[in-house]
């Protein structure tokens, strides 16, 4: 895991490969590049079958799972977005950075493809509720990247993971957990 800084007030991270760490400012152009990695061989996404299989694996994990796996062979970005506590409410603070996404998927070399948001939670708390919240919190960003920033629906899919795949493992109850992941799935079709 690589984490990222863009200004102070957006902590992104980029998936690379697992174990890697490094911290440098993350720029638009950054943020437009990574997110527009596409690269040729990239697996298709089953979007109902890793709802279900988070469904079936609350209180398990879905990392070992390769249908999750390959999700990690995609371009995507961890965004921090703070919600009110066990709320879907997004904090004020956070609409700039919802903003700052809006205006990457708005950007001409992203507009032509589909993004999964997928909502994360720590470990505190019931695995079943966490796996509902992250749910309603997904769809709370596609919601407000969609009627507040005008990104075309059919380009966002929400799912939520609850605490089945922390971005710290050691730590499962730790903030860092709680985040949003965009997973760039290819082009619109």
């Amino acid at each position: 895991m690589m984490n990222l800084r863009f200004g102070t007030l957006l902590t992104v991270g980029l998936m690379m490969a697992p174990g890697q760490a490094s911290a440098q400012e993350l720029s638009d152009k950054q943020l437009i590049r990574t997110l527009g990695r596409v690269e040729g061989a990239a697996p298709a996404i089953d979007v109902a079958l890793l709802v279900q299989e988070a469904a079936a694996s609350a209180g398990k994990g879905v990392a070992s799972l390769p249908d999750w796996q390959n999700l990690s062979k995609l371009s995507q970005l961890i965004v921090e977005i703070e919600f009110e506590n066990d709320s879907v409410a997004i904090e004020p603070k956070s609409y700039r950075t919802v903003g700052m996404i809006a205006d990457a998927l708005h950007h001409p070399n992203l507009r032509r493809y589909k993004f999964l948001v997928v909502g994360h939670t720590s470990s505190t708390g019931d695995a079943k509720h966490n796996l509902m919240l992250s749910q309603k919190r997904a769809d709370a960003i596609t919601e407000a990247l969609s009627t507040t920033f005008a990104i075309a629906p059919d380009r966002l899919i929400a799912i939520g993971v609850g605490e089945e795949w922390p971005v710290d493992p050691a730590n499962p109850q730790a903030a860092d957990n709680r985040r949003v992941q965009l997973v760039n799935l290819g082009l619109v079709r």
